[in-house]
């Protein structure tokens, strides 16, 4: 028998998600395909929401 909420509390399937950025690890943060930080893109923060990348966290125990 599988609980109720099992139902909602997993994802259905698996998603595809091309984020538009990614992290330089040169310049330690997030970078758009033209070279600009990703966080200077406002179209896309406003669509995502933020830019964190898990380098930092992988880094610092304080992030």
């Amino acid at each position: 028998m599988r609980p109720f909420t099992l139902n909602y509390a997993f994802p259905s399937g698996l998603t595809t998600v091309v984020t538009p950025y990614h992290f330089d690890a040169s310049r330690q943060l997030n970078v758009l395909p033209d070279g600009r930080p990703a966080v200077t893109d406002r179209a896309l923060l406003l669509a995502a929401g933020t830019t964190t990348s898990t380098a930092g966290s992988q880094t610092h125990f304080d992030d």
